[in-house]
């Protein structure tokens, strides 16, 4: 029994190392979202951290429409970045979980 408890143990310090490697490799995944019309270009990581912002000159002298794309655009980054940022940890966390009865996770 001791034995299985630590093996399974082992198995969870290794997962937590994996994920913790996996969260640090997704620092220099980068994800392009563009607006409709490529005015705005965001690039981020696939840990939400906003690397680049390109912006056309003609939204320089509208305020509301800068705004405006600037939230949808983001939007849909972050969203990118989320979606491959749960895919990847948690592909991580269930192949390095134990297999525990009855503690079906994912």
């Amino acid at each position: 029994m001791f034995g299985d408890l630590m093996g399974m143990m082992g198995k969870i310090k290794e997962t937590q190392k994996k994920v913790e490697e996996t969260k640090v490799r997704l620092n220099s995944v980068l994800i392009d979202e563009t607006s409709a019309d490529n005015k705005l270009k965001i690039t981020i990581t696939a840990n939400r951290t906003i690397k680049d912002i390109n912006i056309d000159e003609s939204l320089l002298d509208d305020k509301e429409a800068l705004e405006d794309y600037l939230v949808l655009t983001l939007n849909k980054a972050i969203e990118r970045a989320s979606q491959i940022h749960e895919t990847e940890i948690s592909a991580v966390a269930k192949d390095g979980m134990p297999n525990i009865p009855g503690m079906d996770m994912f």
